[in-house]
């Protein structure tokens, strides 16, 4: 470690802080004295006036010790976990700039200056690439396979299709970004998901993101091995996207049941015949199904959409603003007693059906195309309405 660091972080005026470099640290004693050579060094050598802050996560190999004799800010984080590191140690962080990495020597701070530059041209989020399709290069041993070839370019490819996240390697663990921005994504997730959580939420905020490329170094340390795991933490990253997607999750799924079951109707209403299979009461029966299935699936959409933005999860939807604006309490109440009342009058219909044969026998396959329509409209209009008023309820809180 360069003489000098510690002093000359000490005497360093809060007010004149441009960088605040936050490396999570859990047991990281063999790595984090190079991690921290280098954050010090590149800040010097670039002329960024800077600080690193380690968030300690309760490490119990000495790593607090190295910290502070290199002339870093410790912050003890009692809440495990990756994301409650890093928001430990923003929270902490005097720059409007911020820098985080990992404290395993895998992430090159060499690097920090070319970070700086692009925040200081106005860019709100900088993200690492470390693949070479985003121009980035990983060094031998530095990726398991299934990361590098698999699982890294898979879940950037959804975070473009579902989020329009303009990244190439959305789970690179070095970025920079602005106080600004990260106030404003109010980040919520405490584990792994926290880098994915600023990914999607930057994306879905509008902020200005751009890449930098880097280099990938294999992880350095030795007596234990990455906190990482494949499978685990592909599976949370996963379904954190689908949970901050209603879009994907349940309006397009919705949609497609809706579709299928509305076509099914259209054919097997009128018996008509397909490919030489006449379709009768079973394909009516399954294309209830699907519209009852594809329309819970949209209304699933409607309201987590609702809650998210309700709770500030995700920010304003004018879509779903003018959606409201069409689709009030009193409209919802009339198309959903219009639907529930002629389904009703479809079932009872079936009823003088039975009375005119002395309550016996039907002819199935004619009644039942009362009755399957007569159930599905009863089924969807009780869901508008019910929904109507629950919607209401969500609403309260955004107006």
């Amino acid at each position: 470690m360069p003489e000098g660091n510690r002093p000359e972080n000490e005497e360093m005026s809060p007010s004149s802080i441009e960088l605040s470099v936050v490396m999570p640290c859990l047991d990281e004693a063999e790595t984090l004295p190079i991690c921290l050579k280098k954050a010090f060094s590149a800040m010097r050598e670039a002329g960024v006036q800077g600080e690193v802050i380690v968030a300690d996560n309760g490490s119990q190999d000495g790593s607090v010790e190295i910290a502070e004799k290199a002339g870093a800010r410790v912050i003890h984080v009692a809440r495990r976990g990756y994301g409650s590191a890093l928001m430990g140690g923003i929270a902490a962080a005097r720059g409007p700039f911020v820098l985080m990495g990992d404290a395993d020597d895998s992430y090159d701070f060499l690097e920090i200056p070319r970070f700086v530059e692009k925040l200081r041209e106005g860019y709100e989020l900088v993200q690492g690439c470390r693949l070479p399709s985003g121009g980035g290069r990983v060094l031998p041993g530095a990726m398991p396979f299934l990361h590098r070839w698999f699982g890294n370019p898979l879940l950037s490819a959804l975070a473009r299709g579902m989020f329009n996240a303009p990244v190439t390697d959305a789970y690179c663990g070095m970025r920079g970004f602005t106080q600004t921005l990260y106030k404003k994504l109010d980040q919520r997730c405490t584990g792994m998901e926290f880098a994915t959580e600023m990914i999607i939420k930057s994306s879905l905020h509008g902020a200005r993101i751009a890449e930098v490329p880097i280099t990938l170094h294999p992880d350095g340390r030795i007596a234990h091995g990455p906190h990482l795991r494949t499978f685990r933490d592909g599976w949370r990253t996963l379904r954190f996207f689908l949970l901050n997607s209603p879009r994907w999750l349940f309006l397009i799924p919705g949609l497609l049941l809706m579709a299928l079951g509305g076509l099914g109707f259209a054919l097997a209403l009128p018996g008509a015949e397909v490919l030489g299979a006449r379709l009768d009461a079973h394909t009516l029966l399954a294309s209830s199904l699907a519209l009852l299935m594809g329309f819970q699936s949209v209304l699933f959409a409607l309201l987590s959409k609702t809650f998210a933005i309700s709770e500030g999860l995700a920010p304003a939807d004018p879509r779903l603003d003018r959606f409201y604006q069409w689709a009030t309490l009193e409209r919802g109440l009339l198309v959903g007693s219009a639907a529930l009342l002629s389904g009703l009058l479809l079932i009872g219909s079936t009823f003088f059906q039975w009375r005119s044969v002395d309550y016996g026998a039907l002819d199935y396959p004619l009644t039942l195309r009362w009755v399957i329509p007569g159930v599905t409209l009863a089924a969807l209009g009780f869901q508008t309405i019910l929904s109507g008023f629950f919607v209401s309820i969500l609403g309260m809180s955004r107006r």
